[in-house]
């Protein structure tokens, strides 16, 4: 079982530091974790550090970054596929969000996002300017990722289908067929995956490409993770 975070297990926040974890969630999570075998793993944008933050005392089989770096188990040690972005194309990117109010950056080291909840209007110019940012020397080697009101500069050759197939390579998760729930846009080459694999992708709010079926919203997901793992909300 693969689990986006944002929007999939948690509602959307204001900001990312925001969001708050059930302890239902975190319940259910334990209990699959343990009939699984340890095949459960976290694929999200945020780095792992912070999945073991938001979801302590639980670690589980993670990658962070969304595919920029993973750990096979809970107990496992972190590896990266790609560097941190250079400082002074952070730097360039922090000056270009406080040309704007309303635009709340976050540095996650193999990726940098700006999200324009609070500022929605600003949209199209934050994206032309971040364009134009990456198509000068600093942006070799990175793209663009557009999620729900955010955008994130991330690596190429970095997304959260790469990150399950590692994850299916290793012991733990080898020879099992996937499941794997997402929201968002950054999901959908994780969903796309799926079906070549024999495996379930499914979606929330909206059908994206290669989803089966839909959940209404994240507190549907954690609702049928509730009962997947044999108990009540708490």
């Amino acid at each position: 079982m693969f689990l986006d975070v944002d929007g999939t297990l948690l509602d959307i926040a204001e900001s990312p530091g925001a969001v708050h974890v059930p302890q239902g969630l975190l319940h259910a999570l334990t209990q699959l974790q343990r009939r699984l075998d340890g095949a459960l793993a976290l694929i999200s944008g945020r780095p792992v550090e912070e999945l073991d933050r938001l979801f302590q005392p639980l670690r589980l089989a993670a990658s962070g970054g969304h595919g920029a770096h993973w750990r096979e188990t809970g107990a496992s040690p972190l590896r990266r596929t790609t560097r941190d972005l250079a400082a002074c194309l952070r730097v360039q990117l922090n000056a270009l969000a406080n040309r704007h109010v309303g635009i709340h950056t976050e540095d996650k080291g193999t990726s940098f996002a700006l999200h324009y909840r609070a500022a929605p209007a600003l949209a199209d110019d934050l994206r032309a300017q971040l364009q134009a940012l990456l198509r000068g020397p600093g942006g070799m080697g990175l793209r663009l990722l557009h999620g729900k009101q955010v955008y994130e500069v991330v690596a190429e050759g970095v997304d959260k289908a790469r990150a399950i197939q590692r994850l299916l390579e290793t012991p733990g998760f080898a020879g099992r067929l996937p499941l794997f729930i997402g929201d968002d846009v950054t999901d959908e080459p994780a969903l796309a995956l799926m079906p070549s694999l024999g495996g379930l992708g499914l979606s929330v709010e909206r059908a994206l490409p290669g989803a089966s079926a839909v959940f209404s919203d994240a507190a549907q997901v954690r609702e049928a993770l509730i009962k997947a793992a044999g108990g009540t909300d708490r």
